[in-house]
């Protein structure tokens, strides 16, 4: 990780256009921006293509860019989230919005009872493997409003749906993750007794 005076020298740079201040920053923060953009995405490619949008983003705006408080490379990771979250938005709208309803909309869910401590047994990756697995609509919805805090009437805006069928979206998101996650830990139990 960056110190935050090589992060001010390599900010500075890249409004210049260097070429390597923004391979520096890129490398320096591809991981983390990484981890926010496959939240969005169910492979891999959508989601290096998210990240390579927003690092474009990020280059193309980044002389405009100053840190909103004084530990400065917690303000550009803010920053920098800021941007992968709006431009993995602008994928959703791009790639799905039109397929928000799947056929997940026409099944009932039924969730077996099982033990509390099933869901805390997963790791972090199997959870995000498993919110992966959701339909585009749902994962959008249920990233914006559990991981960024987006109230549903913002997120109604930001993918341009009512903010009943945010709501509508993230019942059923959290239904089907319930549903996922407990069937992951099944075949978990299930490997762990052979």
């Amino acid at each position: 990780m960056l110190s935050a005076d090589e992060l001010t020298y390599h900010v500075g740079a890249c409004a210049q256009n260097s070429r390597e201040s923004q391979k520096v920053l890129y490398s320096s923060f591809y991981g983390y921006a990484m981890a926010i953009c496959d939240r969005y995405t169910n492979n891999q490619e959508d989601a290096v293509e998210i990240l390579n949008d927003g690092f474009l983003k990020i280059f193309r705006e980044i002389h405009h860019y100053s840190p909103a408080y004084a530990d400065v490379v917690s303000s550009f990771k803010g920053w920098l989230r800021k941007i992968m979250v709006y431009t993995a938005i602008d994928h959703f709208r791009k790639y799905h919005k039109h397929r928000m309803f799947s056929e997940l909309d026409t099944v009932v869910y039924q969730v077996e009872a099982h033990g509390e401590d099933a869901v805390e047994k997963m790791t972090y990756e199997e959870i995000i493997r498993s919110v992966q697995d959701l339909s585009p609509g749902y994962r959008t919805v249920f990233n914006l409003f559990v991981i960024e805090g987006l109230s549903h009437e913002e997120i109604a805006q930001q993918l341009g749906i009512s903010a009943g069928t945010s709501k509508s979206n993230l019942s059923k998101a959290r239904r089907q993750l319930q549903k996922l996650l407990y069937k992951q830990n099944d075949i978990t139990v299930a490997k762990n007794a052979v």
